[in-house]
């Protein structure tokens, strides 16, 4: 793995980070705090969660999205979002089954798909940041 590989990674994960507070955390929090099933103790309260591990999470994602761009040639803002669109869309299609399948998490089916969706966009989004990080000349 090369220096451009793991910057794209982690300028990946900090707009993964950005884009996920802003997405899931502002936009969709509302949303999916009334559709989803609550069981006492399944939710840390919110002075407990620990955004450092979010955020390594983020990384993470993001490492694994550049390396795959940089695997699949995908320099650029589209084709970085088109890696992360696929990817998050498989990635997220695949868990939100797993929990249907396995788990009453879920009010409805219709907030599975939109789980989905949105985690594709910000999946994409990810991507499209690897694929400009990849692109960028050297300086």
């Amino acid at each position: 793995m090369n220096t451009r590989v793991l910057l794209s990674g982690l300028a990946s994960g900090v707009a993964g980070f950005l884009l996920g507070w802003i997405l899931f955390g502002m936009l969709m929090m509302d949303y999916f705090e009334a559709r989803v099933m609550h069981y006492e103790g399944l939710h840390k309260p919110e002075a407990e969660m620990n955004l450092g591990l979010v955020f390594l999470s983020n990384l993470l994602y993001g490492l694994m999205l550049a390396w795959i761009c940089a695997r699949s040639a995908a320099n650029g803002l589209v084709p970085g979002l088109v890696v992360g669109a696929v990817v998050g869309f498989g990635v997220y299609a695949s868990m939100s089954l797993m929990f249907l399948a396995f788990m009453n998490w879920y009010t409805t089916m219709s907030v599975a798909v939109v789980e989905v969706i949105a985690n594709t966009a910000w999946s994409a989004g990810m991507g499209a940041v690897a694929g400009l990080v990849l692109n960028r000349k050297s300086a």
